[in-house]
């Protein structure tokens, strides 16, 4: 990549996948929190053993990654914040690539980039941005880090669910982590980008009326939640 404002630091190791996948998930994690991560949440995450994941915070912390202080949780160093902005960069990209370029269905992106990302060079991460014109965000709606690692602010969205009968909305994002979810919206025609209105919910619980491109379809609590909607509450 081109140097940049945003300086690097020097890893102070060449990452492995494993300390990546820390990385990334320490990142992700500690974004949706705003606080340190808790070991036991971040073995949730990445399917491990706690003490194994106790042991590897242990080695990140020498390693200069992350600060680490038991029972008070863990949070990425500027060195650590590095190497996870240049992963969930390989991610997105991959992502966008094999949807928009190789014609990929958007459930299944998510799946081959997790194992591509820490295999591309830097050359190629440069020839994929070039050929997509630098996206700015991928095929499920979450914002790709710049050349420099910076990562441009999220459209400022809310829940489906929280919306009332009658207003209206983007679809901006929803999670990659449920193919079948990305699988419904995709036969309904729903991606980001879609303007989205509710139309009724159904009591005790029931499902979220929503009209899209003029047609009516019923998406169930779980969905309502996951799927974030930007645009102007009622009455604003």
């Amino acid at each position: 990549m081109s140097p940049s404002t945003h300086a690097r630091h020097e890893k102070p190791v060449a990452p492995s996948e494993a300390i990546e996948d820390y990385a990334k998930a320490i990142y992700a994690l500690a974004r949706r929190s705003g606080k340190p991560v808790g070991t036991s949440e971040l073995a949730g995450r990445l399917g491990v053993a706690p003490a194994t994941a106790t042991a590897m915070l242990k080695r990140l912390d020498r390693l200069g990654l992350v600060h680490h202080e038991p029972y008070h949780g863990v949070s990425l160093t500027p060195a650590g914040e590095q190497i996870a902005l240049e992963v969930i960069r390989h991610h997105r990209l991959l992502e966008s690539y094999l949807s928009e370029a190789l014609g990929m269905p958007w459930d299944r992106v998510h799946e081959e980039a997790e194992v591509l990302e820490h295999y591309i060079s830097e050359e190629l991460e440069q020839l994929i941005a070039a050929k997509l014109g630098e996206p700015h965000y991928d095929p499920h709606g979450d914002p790709i880090p710049g050349p420099d690692l910076s990562l441009r602010e999220e459209v400022e969205s809310r829940a489906l669910e929280e919306l009332e009968p009658g207003e209206t909305g983007t679809f901006t994002r929803v999670s990659d982590s449920d193919p079948g979810m990305l699988r419904y919206l995709a036969e309904r025609g729903i991606r980001p980008g879609t303007r989205v209105a509710v139309t009724g919910c159904q009591p005790y619980g029931g499902p979220l009326l929503v009209e899209v491109d003029g047609v009516e379809h019923a998406l169930g609590g779980e969905l309502a939640r996951r799927m974030r909607i930007s645009g102007k509450r009622r009455g604003r």
